[in-house]
């Protein structure tokens, strides 16, 4: 099937309801995504969290997980490239999105799904902890200990649903109104929720002054701050951007937004979940024809006048937890059959993410280093290409040449399919993995030349994808003092996505300069940071990795290994490697064969540190592409690498490592300084994990 090259970019900014439901609708429903455009989410986390089920999760009654969508799991099924980064500002007039610590994204069209941050509302600001952005809060909530008294500024259904929460955790809850009464949305909804609340035995200050102290604002929301200052109109009092009922921001037909960031102007209503979920087909619509060829007449949306509240009491009493229903001046409960309705409706919602179907593992061979040639067929075909001649060298990094002072300057490549989609994010990782086999020699980096491979798309795309991807290998180089000093471009045929290589230059003084080898019997074997990366991404891929997994193995890949350099160097380092496609047990195999013959290596298999998930996913079955290949290496076990390993262990062993580990000779007696140095700079997985013998 030929697949027509991109023309457009559509970036949708932030994970809200309307967001994933837009992409949820584009998986369920391939024909109504824009046709030939490149779509992007951008999100400051890799989850999204459902509102509906948070004080729940606060309450003890649901596990936080309950409530997290996966942003990157829905990207990877819906075909959408997922960027995680910091929103800071908008410039309409270049149409660009920009984003902290990175260059801009450009559009063709841009939909806006923020969410919110609390707003003050005429309170002092004080030292309270505000309820939204709600991944900093929920961190906060978990801190805090029964019984410890807590003081909630706020009259609405968050501040009311919250103070149940907490009270049902045990703790002593204390609301503050600027008013006489709570602001529910009707008099009869007030009395109601006043009633749950003197139930529970959680007191009202009416009328407290501005500056009354408290620990929590629940002080309704305001969009960020940045979309007024990109010159967008907004909503005075919260800041809204104001749309036309398509959901076309006024004024500006290339933006739209939606949720608790976007305000139909003529039509304005509360933000709420029910609205935000409501706006996402009438957005999907209308994306995709505003991206038409021709584009079409947009869509008017008039959303519905009310919205059904379900408020729940947390469950603090012996009878189980109850719910209030709230419908324009009507209200009813609290009682526990809504409270069951409440939980289907959340449920429901919650099901049409985790219900998606993944793509079959074995359907997917894997990108990034587990894209890496077997070594079977590597070292066969480098044996015909020079049969007389002697055996290949085993380093990575080659000597070319040296400088006056007589350092060495010395030489690598590498480079693989993209392992992310998100171009910036590759650029970094795959030059920080071709960067680790000069650090493995002991060079610091000095130069970088890159061919960049991009699919067959507009001028526009193409150029986007170039710059983002160079952005991204400089990220990296910028810090070392080291040079992207030019490189190649090619367009992929056929179908062909996006690749990097690099060709990494460095100089090293040959008294520090490390091989793979000899061991010396006595050394210690010190592992820099965990082993998992391939059966995590290939578990990805299949939609079986946790999200929290993703999130922490992607930013310890992220972290620059030149640190180590140096501290390798002062604890007496003697031989280094760098783990990379053919796993720990293949990289320690060179190592071995560089030390001639009488070496063997003992490995504590309790020592070897794994990425949160690995283990897991190697005991369920999960496993790299490239990890058949690698498990001839298996065979040392048999030799001079002494382990008893579980099948589990056995896997980890063969796991293809993509900006894996340095695996560091030294004396032993020198290890327990060095393990003490690498975890103070910050690489707190490192271990000590086996000696030579």
């Amino acid at each position: 099937m030929t697949i027509a090259p991109e023309r457009h970019q559509l970036v949708l900014a932030g994970g809200g309801h309307s967001h994933v439901l837009v992409l949820r609708r584009w998986l369920m429903r391939p024909r109504t995504r824009p046709s030939r455009t490149r779509l992007t989410l951008v999100s400051r986390h890799g989850t999204a969290l459902y509102s509906g089920l948070l004080p729940a999760v606060v309450a003890g009654l649901e596990p936080l997980a309950a409530a997290a969508i996966d942003l990157r799991r829905l990207c990877t099924l819906a075909g959408v490239t997922f960027v995680q980064a910091e929103i800071t500002g908008l410039d309409p007039a270049a149409r660009e999105l920009r984003l902290a610590g990175r260059p801009p994204l450009r559009f063709d069209r841009l939909s806006l799904d923020l969410g919110a941050v609390t707003a003050t509302s005429g309170w002092s600001a004080g030292a309270a902890m505000a309820v939204k952005p709600l991944e900093p809060f929920l961190a906060w909530a978990e801190r805090r200990a029964a019984g410890e008294p807590l003081v909630i500024r706020g009259g609405g259904a968050a501040a009311v649903e919250l103070a149940l929460a907490f009270r049902a955790r045990g703790m002593d809850c204390r609301l503050l109104l600027q008013g006489e009464s709570l602001h529910l949305g009707s008099a009869a909804a007030n009395r109601a929720g006043e009633r749950l609340l003197a139930q529970a035995a959680i007191p009202i200050q009416r009328r407290a002054p501005p500056g009354a102290p408290a620990d929590l604002a629940c002080t309704g929301s305001r969009a960020p701050a940045w979309l007024a200052a990109a010159g967008l109109p907004v909503d005075p009092a919260s800041g809204r951007v104001l749309t036309h009922p398509s959901l076309q921001v006024i004024g500006h037909p290339a933006l739209f937004a939606a949720g608790d960031c976007g305000l139909i102007a003529a039509d304005p209503r509360p933000p709420s979940g029910v609205w935000a979920v409501r706006a996402a087909p009438v957005l999907a619509d209308n994306l995709g024809r505003s991206l038409g060829e021709p584009p079409r007449p947009l869509r008017p949306w008039r959303p519905q006048a009310r919205a059904l509240q379900l408020l729940g009491d947390g469950g603090w009493h012996a009878a189980g937890p109850r719910a209030l229903a709230l419908f324009g001046p009507l209200a009813l409960g609290p009682s526990w059959w809504i409270w069951r309705w409440k939980q289907r409706i959340d449920r429901a919602f919650m099901d049409r993410f985790a219900t998606l179907q993944p793509m079959a593992a074995a359907a997917m061979a894997c990108r990034g280093c587990a894209a890496k040639l077997g070594a079977a067929p590597l070292n066969a075909a480098l044996a015909r290409l020079d049969p007389d001649g002697p055996p290949a060298a085993v380093e990575d990094a080659a000597r070319v040449g040296s400088g006056a002072d007589g350092a060495l300057l010395l030489q690598s490549v590498d480079g693989f399919p993209a392992l992310v989609d998100d171009p910036w994010l590759n650029g970094r990782l795959t030059t920080l993995h071709a960067c680790s086999d000069l650090w493995a020699s002991g060079a610091a980096v000095a130069s970088v030349q890159a061919l960049v491979t991009v699919p067959e798309a507009a001028a526009a795309v193409q150029e986007e994808l170039l710059l983002q991807t160079l952005a991204g290998v400089r990220s990296v180089l910028e810090p070392l003092g080291a040079a992207l000093i030019g490189g190649h471009t090619l367009e992929g045929r056929d179908g062909a996505g996006l690749a990097l290589a690099l060709t990494v230059n460095g100089w090293v003084a040959p008294a520090a300069s490390w091989g793979k080898g000899p061991l010396r019997p006595g050394d210690a074997l010190l592992l820099s940071r965990p082993l998992g990366t391939g059966v995590l991404f290939a578990a990805a891929m299949a939609g079986a990795a946790a999200p929290e997994w993703m999130e922490a193995v992607l930013m310890a890949m992220q972290r620059s290994q030149a640190p180590l350099v140096p501290l390798l160097a002062a604890h007496g380092c003697g031989a280094c490697t760098d783990v990379t496609g053919f796993g720990l047990l293949g990289h320690l195999g060179e190592m071995v064969d560089a030390s001639g013959a009488g070496v063997a290596v003992e490995l504590e298999a309790a020592a070897i540190p794994a990425y949160s998930g690995a283990l897991e996913l190697l005991e369920r079955g999960f496993a790299s592409s490239l990890a058949p290949a690698n498990a001839a290496a298996l065979a040392l076990l048999e030799g001079p690498v002494r382990l008893v390993a579980s099948a589990a262990l056995a896997g980890l062993l063969v796991d293809p490592q993509t900006c894996g580990p340095l695996l560091a000779a030294l004396p032993a007696q020198r290890a327990p300084a060095a393990l003490a140095a690498l975890r103070a700079a910050g690489f707190g997985a490192a271990a000590v994990i086996g000696r030579v013998v």
